[in-house]
């Protein structure tokens, strides 16, 4: 099997980007239907954004480095 560098293709299905942003979204929203103020629905709101912003645009590269990494360094090397 090859090595890939897609962070996601080691991820189970429920942690794939869109069901990141779709519970992240619904979460939001519950909390606004339920609650209906503003500012406690924001206040709620910020783990769950903080959570999205962190495993959809910091953790992919990072995995991505370490994996590109892995794989150089797993990689036969070349005779000169």
């Amino acid at each position: 099997m090859e090595k890939t560098t897609n962070p996601w293709e080691y991820k189970p299905w429920w942690c794939q980007p869109w069901s990141i942003l779709l519970t992240g979204s619904l979460l939001i929203a519950g909390s606004w239907k339920a609650i209906d103020n503003f500012w406690v629905s924001a206040a709620l709101s910020l783990p769950v954004l903080l959570w999205m912003v962190y495993f959809l645009l910091i953790w992919p590269p990072l995995v991505r480095e370490m994996l590109v990494r892995e794989l150089e360094e797993t990689a036969p090397q070349e005779k000169n």
